[in-house]
């Protein structure tokens, strides 16, 4: 039999979008229930790259990084142009530019956050259906019959709650594909610096090594679908891409892979999602709210997930249309303007002179140049924030980094 229960809002999936959500929400007072179907701590397939963005976003929830515990901060970068120069640019301090956290350890933290707070966590029991009120949501899920005045979606790129609701994309695959694996033993520069590597054969796309703490690293590589790479061949060159001297070099030559390796989709067109429906608001993958110039998420999964607490606060007893109608103009805000200069840079980036050309003048920059572009590149400010004055602040490029208890 089902368990009954009732909620202001009902939060489904507890990733970093609906975590966020649930820990916002919780924190002003509202009555929160999280749902997800699989039990915590679990994996994510995810590069575990930590940009500014998401630091911040961290921050606001006052996250603890001590409780991850293969957390890693990085100060510095090295990208690699398809000519073979290396440029290192520096994300040092004042404060932190850039970390690595593993998804398994970062989803549970955040997890155990949102039920210190107050979060009624139901881990283990899955989404399955939902019925629209006039006043309200009813929803079932694996053992639970909930009745909530809002949903938050944030269950991932297929999100069966956006299915339920008839507005799933049928056949939509994602903007980039991404394939990663973990190792250790890296003696070479990866075991303290991230590095991004412009191989021309990836192009549009890039590889990646992430740094952890004693010589464990997360090593992949993402594509644009659509490109030269077919996700087809991509186990075949995740072989080709290990044996390259450059990765070699970098990692060192006693460098072992760890488990099985991942791969998965990664939706990019928040410009273009249904980001709300009456009672329900989509957030994360869900929103499909990604970096379509990087692929990465994290941060836009976390300001997403605040944004969706902070519309749902401000409509307080109105109509749900005034919720729906905030977060709606909030990620517009936030994420449009961005998302279409990504968009274009990317386009630039995906020929090999464009990136070529991209890393010499990084190289030509100097100090000051190469600070603020990986800065830049790290989205410590909008990526398109020359272009929208009305984001313009104080501090504009000179705010220090973040400081996590």
């Amino acid at each position: 039999m089902n368990e009954t229960v009732s909620t202001d809002v009902l939060v489904v999936g507890g990733g970093p979008a609906g975590s966020a959500a649930a820990i916002a929400l919780a924190r002003s007072g509202r009555d929160v229930v999280l749902i997800d179907r699989a039990v915590f701590p679990r994996d994510k397939c995810c590069g575990d790259g930590l940009t500014t963005l998401a630091l911040r976003e961290l921050e606001l929830l006052a996250f603890d990084p001590g409780t991850v515990v293969d957390w890693f901060e990085v100060d510095g970068a090295s990208l690699r142009s398809p000519s073979g120069r290396s440029v290192d640019v520096p994300l040092d301090g004042p404060g932190t530019y850039a970390a690595v956290a593993p998804r398994l350890q970062l989803d549970n933290a955040l997890v155990d956050l949102a039920r210190t707070v107050g979060v009624d966590v139901r881990d283990g029991s899955g989404f399955e259906s939902m019925i629209e009120h006039d006043d309200r949501i009813e929803v079932v899920a694996d053992h639970l019959h909930i009745t909530t005045r809002y949903v938050i979606a944030a269950d991932g790129m297929w999100s069966p709650v956006r299915k339920a609701l008839g507005i799933n994309e049928q056949g939509y695959l994602g903007e980039w594909h991404g394939f990663r694996q973990y190792g250790r033993g890296a003696t070479g520069t990866a075991a303290k610096q991230l590095h991004v590597w412009f191989d021309a054969d990836l192009l549009p796309g890039y590889a990646w090594s992430f740094p952890l703490p004693n010589g464990r690293f997360n090593i992949g590589f993402g594509v644009l679908r659509g490109g030269e790479v077919k996700t087809k061949d991509m186990k075949e060159l995740w072989l080709d891409l290990l044996e390259r001297p450059h990765i070699v070099e970098a990692l060192g030559p006693d460098f072992e892979l760890e488990d099985r390796h991942t791969a998965w989709p990664i939706p990019a067109r928040v410009d273009e999602a249904v980001l709300a429906r009456r009672r329900v608001l989509f957030t994360g993958d869900a929103a499909m709210a990604t970096d379509v110039m990087t692929g990465e998420g994290i941060g836009q999964a976390l300001l997403t997930g605040r944004l969706a607490a902070e519309a749902i606060d401000a409509a307080g007893a109105l109509h749900p249309s005034v919720a729906a109608g905030i977060y709606e103009r909030e990620v517009a805000y936030h994420l449009f303007a961005d998302h279409k200069m990504s968009r274009a840079l990317g386009k630039v980036l995906a020929k090999p002179w464009g990136a070529r050309g991209a890393i010499r003048v990084v190289a030509a920059s100097g100090v000051w140049g190469k600070r603020n572009f990986a800065r830049w590149m790290f989205e410590d400010e909008p990526r398109s924030i020359a272009l929208t004055p009305s984001r313009w602040h104080r501090k504009l490029f000179k705010r220090p980094g973040v400081t996590l208890k």
